[in-house]
């Protein structure tokens, strides 16, 4: 009976010294909330900025030309791609973190010359055109706000990227640059705003149908390849080497193999959202151009005002101004990371000091890359070419490349003489060469039913 009755007291001692605001579950509770959503939030890291930077101008063109063409045909991908996409970019972030080292760094120490410099060239190839093309939509696209020649838009585009990738921190960059892609969601709004047979859109995306067309597996490239694009797979892996170097305390797991599990999770859990992010997006770019222009009989895509029709039932008057605002974010924030993976590749490769967080005098040849590619790419628009076409060949091109890439990295990440005991598992090993086979396939459907 004591120890009950002394049990009691203390409760009632204990209740008595809890703030009334906390005893109720008052004003605490919110800042709580906003401290947990931020912890949470701060577990992101390059995986959700490789997702995010995903959805570029390219791919907006890419998802809007699919849409407009084949209607509700390719919404399918989106399903298809996205763990395949989610198994590679893992893979990647693997391979940085484990070894402490990006994938020319890899190549370089365990693998012939030949091979690094085939890859290296063929990344350089494909972010140059992609930068070309992603300046030329943003050049293309600001005319619709402000008429005037669109060349001046296209310097100022690609300077202003330069300017911005040499001269401001890129963590401190890209947390600006977010908010502008948030205007990607209005094709997510669109889209309940317009007529969607939903029945239609179930079947599509669970039942696909495939044409045996140079049409249809030409844009089936297209979208896999601005999904599924080698310059993220330098990147993502990269910014992980990057983010052992700059917490303290974090080695790569080779070294500390104690860390792994933590590491690990995080890479999964970052990556999955990140990929999650992009696909949702690419899926309702998808529908909402095949339920406004395809329903139309707008079947190509071929400016920048046409693309802005999709959002018209949303926007209406405000339409352009969305779509402007969704490919000049989304470039702006995919521009960094098309120069800087290439400055990566080229970098690692050459032994430089390859790092967003040195200064240029502290890096030079990792920011002469980055500034030569991007200025390459804004000379790419003075050979007159269609900004709107070239986005969607860009995506051909990364689909096309993508497959012998991603079957050197799947040989790299199944290596214990590269990752150790943390050669990726057989789940990953299996989704990872399920990706590239689907790469190869879609890529040799091109050119079987070209001839």
């Amino acid at each position: 009976m004591s120890v009950n009755t002394s049990h009691h007291a203390a409760t009632h001692r204990r209740r008595e010294t809890v703030p009334p605001s906390d005893a109720g579950g008052g004003p605490h509770k919110p800042k709580q909330a906003i401290a947990r959503i931020r912890r949470i939030w701060q577990t992101f890291g390059p995986g959700l900025v490789t997702g995010a930077s995903d959805d570029d101008p390219s791919g907006i063109a890419t998802y809007s030309q699919v849409g407009a063409q084949f209607g509700y045909g390719m919404l399918w991908t989106m399903v298809i791609s996205y763990p395949l996409m989610a198994a590679i970019q893992e893979i990647c972030a693997r391979v940085g973190r484990v070894t402490g080292c990006g994938i020319s760094g890899n190549l370089r120490r365990h693998y012939p010359r030949w091979l690094l410099q085939f890859v290296i060239v063929l990344v350089l190839l494909a972010n140059i055109f992609n930068l070309g093309a992603d300046i030329g939509a943003m050049g293309a696209s600001a005319q619709l706000i402000f008429p005037t020649r669109t060349w001046i838009f296209i310097l100022l585009s690609g300077l202003v990227s330069v300017y911005l990738q040499v001269r401001v921190p890129y963590d401190r960059y890209v947390k600006y640059l977010k908010w502008l892609t948030l205007s990607l969601f209005a094709y997510v709004a669109a889209a309940f705003f317009t007529h969607i047979s939903w029945t239609g859109v179930l079947r599509a995306t669970f039942l696909p149908k495939l044409i045996w067309s140079k049409a249809y597996f030409t844009g089936l490239v297209a979208v896999l390849g601005t999904t599924i694009s080698p310059y993220l797979f330098f990147w993502q892996a990269s910014q992980e080497v990057e983010e052992v170097r700059k917490n303290r305390g974090e080695k790569a797991l080779k070294r500390a193999p104690v860390q792994a599990r933590t590491q690990l999770g995080r890479i999964r859990v970052d990556t999955f959202f990140g990929m999650a992010l992009s696909n949702v997006v690419a899926f309702f770019i998808i529908l909402t151009a095949a339920a406004t222009l395809h329903s139309q009989g707008i079947n190509n895509v071929g400016t920048a005002a046409e693309a802005a029709q999709a959002l018209r039932p949303l926007g209406g008057r405000l339409a352009t101004g969305l779509f402007v605002c969704g490919i000049i974010g989304t470039g702006l924030l995919a521009i960094p990371v098309l120069a800087g993976s290439a400055g990566y590749a080229l970098g690692e490769a050459c032994k430089w000091p390859s790092s967003l967080a040195r200064k240029p005098d502290q890096a030079p040849g990792f920011y002469v890359t980055i500034t030569v590619s991007t200025i390459a790419g804004i000379a790419l628009n003075f050979w007159h070419i269609d900004p709107i076409k070239a986005l969607f060949w860009a995506a051909v091109l990364n689909g096309v490349l993508a497959a012998p890439l991603m079957a050197v990295i799947m040989l790299m990440a199944s290596s214990r003489k590269v990752m150790d005991k943390f050669a990726i598992p057989a789940s990953l090993r299996i989704f990872g060469w399920a990706a590239t086979a689907v790469m190869f396939l879609a890529a040799i459907g091109v050119f079987v039913t070209a001839s």
